[in-house]
This record gives structure tokens, sequence and C-alpha cells, in this order.
């Protein structure tokens, strides 16, 4: 498929703040193999490009590692700070990424570009990953959540339990804070305003706008960072947030007196995508089907706490304890209670919801 190139700028990732451009930093994260034959030659590098942080060094671990030297690659990282810097890769003729983590929606956006080699899912074996967790051009590692967590010093036994009590300034007075990504804010200013999960596709962004404008004068910070999102709780800065489901693990962990709901979570999925132009499409296809295997993604839930395996095969060899199955965001009983974002919504919305909630909030 022939590349086909916006005449505006598409939306820039989740993971990017909307004031930033498009600055592709290096994180040098190489890491050397072990274990091969003495004197044994590296096959060849394999470049993946993550959004940098934890969440890069936890599927590192995880993940991307041991499937490196299961093909006897050396795995070299990189971090992109948006689909925009993913264009300007493919859009080179030579691009310096061979596989790129994003999350779904722009994984769909970017496959209607033609950003993304076809896979071949007859070397990739995805058969445990549900169907809106791949596509064409892509497919789901690791799934995420956004939830609503607070300050227990600030609640006690009277906290707020989902969105329209985080709307609710006069029962549940204190600072908040929500994300500069409209991507799950358009989500749950929809839910505050009383739109059943069930019923939130397609979306009615006028409606959600309106519904963040109402609770704009409260919101005391638009983080940007999953960082600056957890420190935030973790110093009470703010009483209650949105935020990403494995930030708040370690805020609790840490002893801060912090608790969350995934009761009306958002629900989302981090992919994986070969870059169109690759001159490693064979490794690289090998290195994604490594990454969602069972037994690499059994891994998921005792490594990587408050996210899951998008390949449900891996539930049969996993180790899981059950206090880790009980913080796993994708198990039916916790999946149940939150709305799945909707990748191809975004992925056809994304640049016009972008320009609109820049506006809304003043970045």
């Amino acid at each position: 498929m022939e590349a086909r190139l916006p005449t505006k700028n598409r939306a820039k990732s989740r993971h990017q703040p909307l004031t930033t451009g498009l600055t592709m930093k290096t994180i040098l994260l190489s890491t050397a193999l072990t274990g091969l034959l003495s004197g044994a030659v590296l096959a060849e590098d394999i470049i993946v490009a993550g959004f940098g942080g934890n969440v890069q060094e936890d599927l590192a671990k995880t993940l991307w590692t041991p499937a490196a030297e299961a093909l006897g690659a050396t795995l070299l990282q990189q971090s992109h700070d948006g689909l925009g810097a993913i264009r300007v890769q493919v859009q080179s003729g030579n691009p310096g990424w061979d596989v790129v983590h994003l999350g779904a929606e722009d994984c769909a956006a970017g496959a209607r570009e033609g950003l993304f080699e076809p896979l071949d899912y007859n070397v990739i074996d995805a058969a445990g990953v549900p169907a809106g967790q791949k596509a064409d051009n892509w497919v789901g590692i690791n799934s995420y959540s956004v939830v609503l967590a607070w300050r227990k010093d600030k609640y006690g036994d009277k906290h707020p339990t989902n969105w329209a009590d985080f709307w609710n300034t006069t029962d549940f007075p204190g600072r908040r804070a929500l994300s500069v990504y409209p991507q799950e804010m358009f989500e749950i200013a929809s839910m505050a305003d009383g739109v059943a999960k069930d019923a939130m596709y397609p979306l009615d962004y006028a409606r959600a706008l309106a519904s963040l404008e109402k609770i704009k004068p409260e919101i005391s910070v638009w983080w940007t960072t999953g960082a600056q999102s957890a420190q935030l709780l973790a110093d009470g800065e703010v009483d209650m947030e949105a935020i990403w489901s494995s930030r708040v693990v370690g805020v609790i962990k840490n002893g801060a007196p912090v608790e969350f709901t995934y009761q009306d979570a958002v629900l989302g999925t981090g992919c994986l995508a070969i870059l169109k132009g690759t001159n490693k499409l064979e490794l690289a296809e090998k290195f994604v089907g490594q990454s969602v295997s069972p037994a690499l993604q059994a891994r998921i839930p005792e490594l990587m706490p408050y996210y899951s395996p998008t390949n449900v095969d891996a539930y049969a060899l996993a180790k899981v304890s059950p206090e880790a199955l009980a913080e796993s965001n994708a198990t039916p009983e916790n999946a149940a209670k939150q709305v799945a974002l909707d990748f191809d919504w975004w992925a056809d919305n994304m640049a016009d919801m972008v320009e609109e909630y820049r506006v809304l909030i003043g970045q």
C-alpha cells in the first residue's frame, strides 16, 4: 500500500505533550546478549522505538530482550515522540527503526497512512490475540487502563467511585488533574455526563467537550507524563486524578495513601508495528512473533503489574499469584467494569479531537 501523506498533521501520540514538537531523542539502551557460544558473531541488530521511560524499560525487560535473545539478535532501543516522528522515518525511504511501540489508536491511524508493513501471521502466531487487538499491519502486545485514583487522607471512606463523582465538586471538593491527551479524557467526560459504557461509540465529542468545559475550572494540573501524574498524587499536590493504573502501583507501593478503582476506567492496548521500508523485515516479523508469543506474554502479570497480556493463551502458562491476577487490568472481572477504547474511531477522528482539546485546555 502506498503511503498516503496527510494534508494536515494528525494527532501527536498519547505519550507526547501537545506542546511538544517532533524532537527524537535516543535512549541508547543497547542490550548485550548473554549465553551465546564463545566467539559467536551476532546476527543482526533489531531497533525498537517506544515511548521511553518506565513503560519502555518494563517492556524491554519483560518481552523485547528475551525476544531478541531467542533470535540471536541485539536489541537496540530508541524513543519516539509520536506518529509524526514515525512519518518522518518512513518518508525518508530508509527508516532508522525496525519496530515501533504505540497505542493501538496510533497503530490504526498509521496503518491507514501506509506507514507500516503488513504482518505475516504465518510467521507471527497471534491466534491467542482477540480480533479487536490485532489488524493487518499491527498487533497488540499489552493492555493498560486509565483509572480514577484519589488520596485516602483527603476523602477517607467517603471517596469518589466514578467519573460523576470526579465532576461533583460539591460533595467531593479537592484539587484535580487530567491528562493533556484527548484519548480517554473524552470517554471519562462522557461517562461523567451520563453516557453508558456500551453506548460510548460513535463518541459524541460535542457532548464530551461540553462536559470537559464544566470541570475545566476545577482542574489544577493538566499532566503531560506518567511520571508527573504519579508525583502529583504521591506529593499530595492533587487529591484525585485520571491516571494510568500502571503508575498507581508505584505510588501505592511507596507508601502514599492512595487508592484507585477499575470502575469506569478506559481499557486500551499497546501495539507493535513494523515500519514500511525496513531492510530487516524478516527479523522484525520474527521479533514481533516472539513478543506476542504465549511464553513471553506469560511474563507480563508478574513483571508488569496492572498491565495484562493480549495473548489470552498466556494465562495457561503464567505462574500468576492470586494477588497479581486480581491486579491485572484485563481479567474478565476487571475488564467488565471498563469501557474499551475504540481504536478505529480515534484513528478516524484524532486530528480534529486534538485541535478541539488543545483549544479547550489552553495548550
